[in-house]
């Protein structure tokens, strides 16, 4: 049992100063493992949202790599990796009546649905945001469902992906500055 603990805090101590590397690395460094495209559709939705331009950025790429033609096993398509009946939600909540699954490779449609889906689950959970990542990696539901248990965060894989995301924010806010602005 002790060797499992000692080898699980050696993991953590690990995990802890790979973080911080690679965030100590020089910008230009950053700029070539965490690219950035799209860069004035990220800030123009990030201010029509009043989000945080450096974590949009950031679930763009936790979620696409920058990739408008991505699509998911489970079927979520584009840049921020829609659903397509969510897209289409968002689409008729937006004053959008001619949605079609194919809008979704186009960068500027996603990112202006995922950047609306994002703050409406901020807004949803009372401006708590990082409860607003777990909602959009696991879906409003589960996290409702988790806030009534009152378990936290049930999935580690969501828990893994709000910490990628909000460790990758600060990556896209260090190395991009001067682009993603507010």
């Amino acid at each position: 049992m002790r060797f499992v603990v000692a080898i699980s805090l050696a993991l953590l101590a690990f995990a802890g100063v790979a973080a911080w590397v690679v965030e100590a690395e020089p910008d230009w460094y950053l700029r070539a493992r965490y690219p950035l495209e799209y860069e004035h559709i990220v800030s123009a939705h990030a201010r029509n949202y009043d989000l945080d331009p450096a974590l949009l950025a950031a679930v763009i790429y936790a979620e696409s790599r920058f990739d408008p033609d991505v699509e998911s096993t489970a079927g979520a398509v584009g840049l921020m990796q829609l659903l397509p009946d969510t897209a289409k939600g968002i689409a008729l909540r937006t004053g959008g009546g001619q949605f079609v699954v194919s809008d979704l490779r186009d960068p500027e449609i996603n990112v202006r649905y995922g950047s609306w889906y994002l703050n409406h689950l901020r807004a949803r959970y009372d401006g708590d945001m990082h409860l607003a990542l777990a909602a959009y990696h696991a879906g409003p539901g589960n996290v409702d469902e988790w806030l009534t248990q009152g378990s936290g965060i049930a999935f580690p894989e969501t828990q893994d992906y709000v910490d990628e995301v909000e460790r990758v924010r600060r990556v896209y806010a260090t190395a991009y500055a001067g682009e993603l602005r507010r």
